[in-house]
């Protein structure tokens, strides 16, 4: 089997415009779209050719890959991109999107004649420019083994929870999976305050830590952010946080259920959204003690 493909990337942000460029290194023939065209740029110059809207895009792609905002976004993207799909294309919808979502995609999949897969992933800045996000994915066998040269340039391994992708196991997993690192981050700004504001130097916090089984390198990671002022450029943004801390929340309504760490995390992210950091690292959280 032709490894090399035609791969449509609609959505060039931090993670997108990643993808993309391990895509262009695996090989593959690659066309990209972002609503701002100035964030192609740097793609073009390393071999993608842009497009001017997401139809032009996806004419003769084997795979769509979209990686955007929200679930809105993606299905606008997707209609305005219907003019120029084949159908039986393979669809590989990486955006984070709620439970309540993933029927609705399944179903425009179904409409606009294409091959879904659900592969959400996770990972922030670093892995995905080194092409070492985890996948987690959901499709028939059969779809599986078309999308592997490309889920095999953007990701280190792929964990696969159905064939199914219309029942959302996979959004459902990285939904768990980012409920850990929200959580994880907001204390890291509560650590660094709390320190601060009782006269204890964080190292010493983290010398106690150190080497024993709560020193984790995630902690370390966003508590330097936070006293290194490097929340700029972001690995994984206030606003992308905030959106996926609310769809926690509502899953977890959703099931009866009542996490009030989520909501708090969800409401200290909308809060330093509101001082103009949502551009910033989801670690300037830390902002919203003050």
């Amino acid at each position: 089997m032709d490894t090399k493909l035609t791969v449509a990337v609609l959505g060039t942000g931090i993670m997108g415009a990643a993808m993309a460029r391990n895509l262009l290194r695996a090989g593959h023939d690659v066309s990209v779209w972002n609503r701002d065209g100035v964030k192609t740029e740097p793609l073009v110059a390393e071999g993608a050719r842009s497009a001017a809207d997401p139809s032009q895009a996806v004419e003769s792609a084997d795979v769509v890959l979209t990686m955007l905002y929200d679930a809105a976004a993606v299905e606008q993207v997707m209609r305005s991109a219907a003019p120029g799909l084949r159908p039986g294309t393979a669809w590989v919808q990486s955006t984070t999107v709620g439970v309540q979502d993933v029927p609705t995609l399944a179903a425009l999949a179904a409409e606009l004649g294409l091959e879904l897969v659900e592969a959400p992933v996770s990972g922030t800045r670093a892995p995905a420019e080194a092409g070492q996000l985890l996948v987690i994915a959901a499709g028939p066998e059969a779809v599986r083994q078309r999308v592997a040269p490309v889920l095999d340039a953007i990701g280190a391994r792929t964990i696969w929870t159905d064939d199914d992708p219309s029942k959302g196991s996979a959004a459902r997993l990285k939904l768990v999976v980012n409920s850990w690192v929200i959580a994880a981050s907001n204390a890291a700004g509560e650590v660094v305050a709390l320190a601060q504001a009782l006269g204890v130097d964080p190292q010493q916090f983290l010398g106690v830590l150190d080497g024993g089984p709560l020193d984790l390198p995630y902690l370390r990671t966003k508590m330097d952010l936070i006293m290194n002022d490097g929340l700029e450029p972001a690995s994984f943004a206030v606003d992308t946080a905030r959106k996926d801390a609310h769809l926690i929340v509502d899953a977890a309504t959703g099931q009866g259920l009542k996490l009030d760490g989520a909501a708090a995390a969800a409401a200290r992210l909308d809060r330093v959204a509101g001082q103009g950091r949502a551009k910033q690292d989801m670690a300037a959280a830390y902002y919203a003690s003050r």
